[in-house]
């Protein structure tokens, strides 16, 4: 009858096997141990293994067109599972979030994702650089992980003026619970997402910028898609968490809570200096998250979002109503700035990096010594509108870019040739007339790079970088020179993703650009980027391998010269 072998049987067998191996050649025991190793990373880096440590998120959204009457008059908007906004996306750090979108528009359709990184995964970034659009009356299915992010984002479509017309909402990454946060935990968090809104429709939008007209000033601002009547109740004595997105094209807001301030404790993903406001400016694209306490009578109170930079001033009110309330918020409004470009950017410098503080790893946010790391690149990128056909359009060095038919990853990975060109943009402005064009920069994985964005106009501009977050190192007036190096914040700056440029200044950001893909450099001011402020940064290197990037996923969509 077999039986289980004694100890000492188990040791000599042991024993013989290591005799056996250590007899082997020594450059084949370094082959072994190479080979073990790069499996065992191979197998945890992998996209399609199963991350059991990492949960999965499904989501099904079914996207159509609805009536929503915001400002009192019916109007069509594009709704998510038949919400507007769409719904909120409640994920942890490292989440695989698998959401599956049934375009139901009469037109083909993407979303892209806010502020979430997409390491390794260009492919789920949805934008028209890196996907084909989702036909109508089909589904696509995106996959990515929250990796190593925390924070408040949104998403939105980023095809034609569909933003325009809703499809947006917010995206929370919550701490890890391994992972400590700066500050108590809040009662209750509260997605607040504020934007500009037109009584127009989306497609009217489009057919004005196709005709070379800029926009109107937009109609009024909402609050969670309300003007005038988003509540959020909480109880006298506890403290609260608002996430505040601005979801709008083109307008800067700011924001602010009748007798209360706001403590501010992170923006887009990074943990702040806790320095406390009675109002905050968040301009289009921008996210923050702020702290606070109900310390006052029981009654309700005004939240008041404003416009900043415009003639007239647009203004709503949400209510703030403590429980058991039978109080109604009454006047006056609390006052905040109108067009007060310093005022702006003297608040822009308090906002600073909590340098002791963890993010999404146990490391403190500081250990990145960014002010310490040798700039390898300098672009100096100016935005300006110009006429090109007889026509507006904008332009960023002297290139007012056209989207291909054919994505540039896809023509990338491919090696489709015919769609775009490297380094087609110039480093730096140059005199001379617009042309349309594909502007792609190339750079290199790690790639430390200096970014000066100069506005040569009289409206306060927008940028976002897709793929990394950027380090906001200098804010300032007029043009940009060398000599304003010795103004940036090389210390504590805060990394973001998305910028404001004062009217007739600058700002410059400094970025590691370690995450391998096209990413897709824009104006968050849609009819700006919608008429060609963008552009798109390519980090590559000659390895293809999954520690950089991951592979064609299986269900990508093919469209102009990329075929199956």
């Amino acid at each position: 009858m077999a039986g289980k072998k004694s100890g000492l049987e188990d040791d000599e067998e042991e024993t013989e096997t290591i005799t056996i191996i250590t007899t082997l050649p020594l450059h084949c025991l370094r082959l072994i141990a190479f080979l073990s190793a790069f499996i065992s990373r191979l197998l945890q880096s992998h996209p399609f293994r199963p991350a059991s440590q990492d949960p999965y998120r499904y989501f099904t959204w079914t996207v159509t067109y609805g009536t929503i009457s915001p400002l009192g008059v019916p109007q069509q908007a594009i709704l998510i599972n038949g919400q507007f906004p769409g719904p909120t996306i409640e994920a942890v750090t490292n989440d695989n979030i698998v959401v599956d979108v049934i375009n139901k528009l009469d037109e083909p359709f993407l979303i892209t994702w806010n502020g979430i990184k997409q390491r390794k995964s260009v492919w789920q970034d949805g934008v028209l650089g890196t996907n084909c659009p989702i036909p109508l009356n089909t589904s696509w299915r995106y996959k990515f992980q929250t990796k190593d992010q925390i924070g408040t984002f949104s998403y939105f479509p980023s095809t034609k003026l569909h933003r325009a017309a809703g499809g947006f909402g917010g995206f929370n990454v919550a701490h890890r619970s391994v992972i400590a946060v700066p500050y108590p935990i809040p009662t209750e968090e509260f997605t607040v997402l504020v934007g500009d809104w037109y009584k127009t429709s989306h497609k009217a939008l489009q057919q004005k910028l196709d005709s070379g007209i800029p926009l109107p000033l937009p109609d009024a601002l909402l609050i969670n898609g309300l003007h005038g009547s988003a509540t959020f109740t909480g109880q006298k004595g506890k403290t609260y968490k608002l996430r505040i997105s601005n979801v709008g094209i083109a307008t800067s807001i700011n924001f602010r809570i009748q007798g209360h301030t706001m403590t501010l404790v992170e923006v887009e993903g990074a943990h702040t200096l806790q320095e406390v406001y009675e109002s905050l400016d968040i301009h289009p694209g921008q996210s923050v998250s702020v702290l606070v306490t109900l310390h006052g009578s029981v009654k309700d109170y005004f939240i008041v979002a404003s416009s900043r930079f415009t003639k007239p001033i647009l203004t709503t009110t949400g209510i703030l109503r403590y429980a058991g309330s039978s109080i109604k918020a009454a006047g006056p409004l609390p006052i905040g700035p109108t067009y007060h470009i310093h005022w702006s950017m003297k608040q822009a410098r308090t906002i600073r990096l909590n340098l002791t503080a963890n993010a999404a790893r146990p490391n403190p946010q500081g250990s990145f010594h960014y002010g310490t790391i040798p700039i390898v690149r300098t672009l100096v990128l100016a935005n300006t509108a110009s006429k090109i056909g007889g026509k507006l359009r904008y332009a960023v060095n002297k290139i007012s870019y056209v989207d291909p038919v054919t994505p540039l990853k896809l023509a990338d990975w491919f090696n489709i040739p015919g769609v775009f060109n490297l380094n087609s943009i110039k480093e730096t402005p140059t005199p001379g007339p617009a042309s349309l064009g594909v502007s792609v920069i190339g750079t290199v994985l790690h790639d430390f790079v200096e970014v000066v964005f100069q506005n040569t106009e009289p409206t306060l501009q927008s940028w976002h970088l897709d793929g990394t977050s950027f380090y906001i190192v200098g804010y300032g007036s007029g043009n940009w020179t060398p000599d304003m190096r010795r103004r940036y914040n090389l210390a504590d700056a805060v990394p973001r993703h998305t910028v404001q440029v004062y009217p007739y200044g600058w700002s410059a950001m400094l970025v590691s650009l370690d995450n391998k893909g096209m990413w897709n450099l824009r104006s968050a001011i849609w009819a700006r980027r919608y008429l060609g402020q963008q552009l798109y940064i390519r980090v590559w290197n000659d390895e293809k391998s999954f520690f950089t990037e991951n592979d064609i996923p299986q269900n990508a969509l093919f469209c102009g010269k990329a075929h199956h």
